[in-house]
């Protein structure tokens, strides 16, 4: 599964990118996240780059535990990750870019839960494409 969700959210791209880019608000904006807790901090200290986030989720009725590092951390423009720990392997992708009407947000999604859902790629990547989608309308409302 590779997915990519875009919306236009009308708020400065500082104001959004850094709302998104802080784990302490995974939960809230993150409709399926239920809890994120920083477990390894960068080199330099804090998020960045080496930093890895414990994340408990719930998709489809289950939970899932899964473990992110940051590859990228370059604010307010980008945030990559991966995933080290979890029932699949997983990338995730913040972008950001000013728009004349506020700030192009943009989440990518890859991997292969199929194996975690029991559903075929087909089935589940339009489950998460609306997920995604509804979390970007969440990170519109919540990072006012």
């Amino acid at each position: 599964m590779d997915i990519e969700v875009h919306r236009v959210i009308a708020l400065p791209l500082r104001r959004v990118a850094a709302y998104a880019m802080d784990w302490r608000n995974d939960a809230v904006w993150t409709r399926g996240i239920t809890r994120a807790e920083l477990t390894v901090e960068a080199p330099g200290g804090g998020f960045g780059v080496g930093a890895e986030v414990r994340r408990s989720a719930s998709f489809l009725g289950r939970r899932i535990d899964y473990v992110l590092r940051v590859l990228t951390h370059d604010p307010p423009d980008l945030l990559d990750m991966s995933s080290v720990a979890g029932p699949f392997a997983m990338r995730v992708t913040y972008r950001f870019a000013e728009r004349p009407a506020g700030t192009l947000a943009s989440i990518r999604v890859r991997s292969d839960a199929s194996r975690f859902s029991g559903l075929t790629g087909a089935l589940l990547t339009p489950l998460v494409r609306r997920a995604v989608a509804g979390d970007l309308r969440e990170l519109e409302a919540k990072a006012r």
